[in-house]
């Protein structure tokens, strides 16, 4: 058995049939190819699939595909036209070396435009407490929470 979904994909009506419990982290994957999606726990541990769902932060591999339904999703590919022109919060990762091998990194990021939308400035304790549903294996998170900073104009970045 079946369901019909039609979710808005950055921007973009999609329209596919899934069954019932494939979750939304599969479906962005799998069925839309938008890899940037990384899937590390499927246990809401790592943070690594979050998506923007109605602009909110939610954890892919917890939300179900029909549960998207009539929804609007957005993903790291959805940030960015392209590679030269890349989104605030990406560009302050780039820059400050928010990352590492870069796993983690689309989920920090969605999370951070999510965190930012919520709290435009905030304190170096607010990022970390924003940012501690997603996971970083490889960094010490301290230039993840200056990339957060910098996006958030607080602080002036490297330019690297």
């Amino acid at each position: 058995m079946t369901e019909k979904v039609q979710i808005a994909v950055n921007g973009a009506d999609t329209a596919a049939d899934v069954e019932p419990r494939l979750l939304l982290a599969h479906y962005l994957r799998d069925v839309l190819g938008f890899k940037a999606t990384n899937i590390g726990c499927d246990t809401t541990s790592c943070g690594a699939c979050t998506v923007l769902l109605d602009g909110e932060s939610v954890k892919s591999c917890t939300v179900l595909a029909v549960q998207a339904d009539g929804r609007s999703v957005t993903t790291m590919e959805g940030l960015s036209p392209d590679a030269e022109h890349l989104h605030p919060v990406a560009a302050a990762f780039h820059s400050e070396h928010g990352l590492q091998c870069g796993f983690c990194t689309p989920g920090m990021i969605m999370a951070t435009v999510s965190l930012l939308e919520e709290n435009p400035t905030p304190s170096e304790r607010e990022i970390r407490e924003g940012l501690e549903g997603n996971l970083c294996r490889c960094t010490g998170y301290h230039n993840i929470v200056r990339a957060v900073q910098v996006a958030s104009g607080q602080t002036a970045g490297s330019g690297a």
